[in-house]
């Protein structure tokens, strides 16, 4: 048969997204507009300021030329006459390296002397002043100077001469654009060098980064060892600090893996011995009666086993489940517990109650956890103490509290040093010493502790969960 055709390949992840520009290219990618931007007006200044210093240049020549002109006018003969002028404008046409235009006029109209059709000034003129302008010139752009002054002695009618000298503007575009492609490769040279220092001081910058990610590659699954900050700037101290504090939560949650597969083992190898031993001893016996009585152990022991795991894998979830605090009554929570063993209480003939204010005691709490410890640390008064046994709950200025108090021996002295140790458990004890462990740790997740104590009288136990009261 012909074999079924593959299911298509999944389309390739579209190019960038799964992708992360580099911290440089993110530097140069900030960096560069702004200072693309700050030296686009650097160069638009840069042109206007080497077209005033070429304008300023350009004038004084205008100005030497026009005063040349004006001490070559001569009013001797009656007349206006201007002597030499060509002379005067060849030296200048040399300086210049471009067309030059003059005219000479008088106010009367009747003297024009050089091109007359020179564009006039573009407002009125101060006498002895001066003024320069642009204009346009037979199709070329050209730069006018112009000056007029009074005619001493006058000629005829004629009381003001105009004196004006036109030169084109190309050698001046070309020294302005001659400085800003200077001013341009100038700018283009910081800028290739801004980016290749902004690449080489981030490549730089990242390189204790890169010996740690190296030294971090490197290790073991199983080295949870904190990572070393000697020699790394103090920028990734946080980091460092933040990596560590995985690390030790890491480290405590393996370690609490591995406690409870040593108290899983600790927990179970003794009661499934005995069990063993019990079912084999059974098989074994032909007396029915004798067989009974087994059966019985047998029955007790795996409820003993069945209790101890339970202990177990409530204190696993103490440890290391999500604290999830909400409102609850712990009056309430109280009753409860005692409504859940007041059966056994009854079976062993204790005289068990609840003590709790009639308007409740108001917390806030992860409901259950503080259920199993309460329950649990009741289980064992009924079991290890003496009547009355007692559920309280309550609550001061500063915290609130649950527990249980009885009548019963108390604990013994090098138990009392041992309260929250795991399988801690004193002589002639059947449980499995999880239950105080089971309290501490609920305790603990709830920011607070587990009082011993003892109770009425001077007399028996009295164990509470604690922990802070929040402000109302």
């Amino acid at each position: 048969m012909p074999s079924s055709p593959s299911p298509p390949a999944p389309p390739p992840e579209p190019r960038g997204r799964g992708q992360r520009r580099t911290l440089g290219a993110r530097l140069l990618g900030l960096l560069l507009p702004g200072l693309a931007l700050v030296l686009a007006g650097g160069l638009w200044q840069a042109r206007a300021e080497a077209e005033h210093a070429a304008d300023a240049a350009f004038d004084r020549a205008l100005l030497g030329a026009i005063k040349g002109l004006d001490l070559s006018i001569s009013t001797a003969s009656g007349g206006l006459a201007v002597e030499q002028p060509y002379r005067l404008f060849e030296f200048f046409q040399l300086t210049a390296a471009t067309t030059v235009h003059y005219r000479v006029a008088t106010d009367d109209g009747l003297v024009e002397i050089g091109s007359p059709d020179l564009p006039a000034p573009p407002g009125p003129l101060r006498d002895g002043e001066p003024l320069f302008y642009d204009a346009v010139y037979f199709g070329e752009a050209v730069r006018v100077g112009a000056l007029r002054r009074a005619l001493d002695p006058p000629v005829g009618s004629a009381r003001q001469v105009l004196i004006q000298v036109a030169e084109g503007t190309e050698a001046r575009e070309r020294f302005t654009r001659g400085f800003v492609r200077q001013a341009l490769g100038r700018d283009a040279l910081v800028l290739g060098v801004l980016a290749l220092a902004v690449l080489g001081a981030s490549a730089w910058a990242l390189a204790p980064v890169r010996r740690l990610a190296e030294a971090t590659r490197s290790r073991r699954p199983d080295d949870l060892r904190p990572l070393q900050a000697d020699g790394l700037p103090a920028e990734l101290l946080p980091l460092v600090d933040a990596v560590n504090q995985q690390l030790a939560s890491t480290a405590a949650l393996t370690e609490q893996r591995r406690q409870f597969i040593d108290d899983a083992s600790h927990q179970l190898r003794t009661p499934l011995a005995t069990l063993r031993a019990q079912l084999d001893f059974a098989r074994r016996e032909p007396d029915t009666t004798r067989q009974a009585e087994v059966l019985q152990a047998l029955s007790q022991e795996l409820d003993h086993a069945t209790r101890g795991t339970a202990q177990l894998l409530a204190l696993a979830r103490a440890d290391a489940a999500a604290h999830e605090p909400e409102p609850l009554d712990l009056a309430e929570l109280a009753r409860e517990v005692a409504l859940a063993l007041l059966p056994q209480a009854r079976e062993r003939g204790i005289d068990f109650g609840v003590e709790v204010p009639e308007a409740g005691v108001p917390a806030r709490g992860d409901h259950a956890p503080l259920r199993e410890a309460l329950t649990n640390l009741a289980h064992n008064a009924l079991v290890h103490g003496a009547g009355p046994v007692t559920l309280e709950a309550g609550a001061d200025a500063t915290q609130v509290w649950v527990g249980v108090s009885d009548a019963g021996p108390g604990l013994e002295p090098e138990l009392r040093e041992r309260v929250g140790q795991r399988f801690a458990k004193g002589r002639g004890s059947r449980g499995s010493g999880l239950g105080l462990s089971i309290a501490s740790a609920v305790a603990r997740r709830h920011g607070g502790r587990l009082e011993i104590g003892t109770g009425e009288g001077g007399r028996g136990l009295r164990v509470r969960l604690c922990w802070p009261r929040e402000p109302a």
